[in-house]
């Protein structure tokens, strides 16, 4: 009898095998247009799927491969993972393959809802944040790095977005930063809105700077007040560049008196975060009241907000 020879391989089950193995592993894979997607139990195998030629889709949460399918390299790969010890050192195994920031996610969560949030470093707030926008990797290296580039946290939700692309920071977590800020905004104007303003005075400051000492570029606002001194608008004027505003005080009281307001406090920011007026600013300043008050429209303040904090008119003697 002749040797008998041996049965090439099927390439239809050596593919099915290579699927079997990535369900194994708690992977699911999903092809279309030369693109394919790797999701599902992927944080263990984090360096095995880069190092398979997969980059992390931060925004749909999986790797993604192009040019060829990568089920028979991710399989080969997780074929050569060394296996658990048997018996109670299995254990000890898997623990110790275990990224560091394991379960990390959950501890910080279980301590704020045990403590409250008060006691975290704002790297550690940043973090918790970003917890909720990127998912499956360690996050305080890219807080501190955003904290590092931008300085406070104000400063990092009002970043640029081209400045923020640099730290690989998606769509999602940018709509989650604008949010963030936003609310901040809004909270500080609940604490003004529908109040007199003189005798809520650092509430207001609270305020303007929610609102103005993150900004990129100067803006002038303006709040109109009621014969009580309350709030009736706070509005933005104008917008300008990075060291100047155009303020046009006919504007400001034709704005006053179609809001029938008593009173007015002018608002600006200066974006270099000193807010030292200007001689500019002291001569708009005596314009925009002139004309003001020849209708009897008064101006309590003027305000500049920096980032360092701020300047009023009348404490200075410029009103």
């Amino acid at each position: 009898m002749g040797k008998a020879r041996r049965a090439a391989p099927d390439p239809a089950a050596s593919d099915e095998a290579a699927l079997v193995a990535l369900l194994a592993a708690g992977l699911r894979l999903n092809a279309s247009d030369n693109l394919w997607r790797v999701s599902g139990n992927t944080l263990p195998h984090r360096a095995l799927l880069r190092e398979a030629g997969g980059t992390w889709n931060r925004l749909d949460q999986c790797w993604d491969f192009a040019a060829e399918d990568p089920t028979a390299r991710i399989a080969a790969a997780l074929a050569a993972l060394p296996a658990a010890v048997p018996g109670h050192n299995s254990g000890e195994a898997a623990e110790a393959a275990r990224p560091h920031y394991w379960g990390h996610r959950g501890r910080v969560r279980e301590r704020v809802l045990k403590a409250g949030a008060e006691a975290l470093a704002d790297y550690e707030l940043l973090e918790l944040l970003l917890f909720y926008s990127i998912e499956r990797i360690d996050t305080k290296p890219l807080a501190k790095a955003l904290l590092n580039r931008f300085g406070t946290l104000g400063d990092v939700f009002a970043a640029d977005p081209a400045e923020l692309r640099e730290f690989e920071i998606d769509q999602r977590t940018l709509v989650h930063f604008r949010a963030m800020r936003e609310t901040g905004r809004r909270l500080a104007e609940r604490k003004v809105k529908d109040m007199p303003v003189l005798t809520n005075w650092q509430q207001l400051i609270d305020y303007c700077h929610a609102a103005l000492a993150h900004e990129k570029t100067e803006q002038f606002r303006i709040l109109f007040l009621d014969r009580k001194n309350v709030l009736i608008a706070d509005e933005v004027q104008q917008r300008g560049t990075i060291d100047h505003t155009p303020v046009y005080p006919r504007e400001v009281v034709k704005r006053a008196l179609a809001l029938n307001a008593a009173a007015l406090i002018l608002v600006h920011n200066h974006p270099s975060g000193d807010p030292k007026p200007s001689r500019e600013d002291i001569e708009m300043t005596r314009e925009v009241k002139t004309a003001a008050g020849a209708l009897g429209i008064s101006i309590h303040d003027h305000l500049v907000i920096g980032r360092k904090g701020h300047a009023s008119f009348r404490s200075l003697g410029l009103l």
